[in-house]
């Protein structure tokens, strides 16, 4: 719904943006997003604001003008990313991760995610952990 070819191009930006300054920033690719964007509005019925980053290609981000790169991820600002595939990588970006740190689970997509902690409610739990 949110996102932009020209934006995509600068390997991330700000898919959901808080009309506050935020409390704490999730990043995230891919399906993962859509769980950020819920977090981020489970978080904003608590009072806590929330901005989403699709993080597309991280070799593209790193290549924009540390400007740009500010304008994504605020100073002061905690981020917290989301990943299915695993945490490597984004340590750069995020202060913690939701990440998948094993393997040997088949079940459906649904039931996976449950079980390693991909719902909007176990990342919103992770996102006050660092704010």
């Amino acid at each position: 719904e949110h996102s932009h070819a020209d934006k995509v191009a600068k390997g991330a930006y700000i898919i959901y943006p808080t009309e506050k300054t935020p409390d704490v920033t999730f990043v995230a690719t891919g399906s993962e997003v859509e769980i950020a964007i819920a977090a981020a509005k489970l978080l904003s019925e608590e009072g806590t604001t929330a901005n989403v980053v699709s993080m597309p290609c991280m070799e593209l981000f790193d290549a924009q003008p540390e400007e740009y790169q500010k304008s994504v991820f605020a100073e002061g600002v905690p981020v917290v990313s989301v990943e299915a595939a695993g945490p490597l990588g984004w340590q750069k970006y995020s202060h913690y991760q939701v990440a998948m740190n094993s393997f040997g689970k088949s079940a459906p997509i649904a039931d996976l995610y449950k079980h390693f902690g991909f719902t909007k409610e176990n990342v919103a739990e992770k996102a006050k952990l660092v704010v």
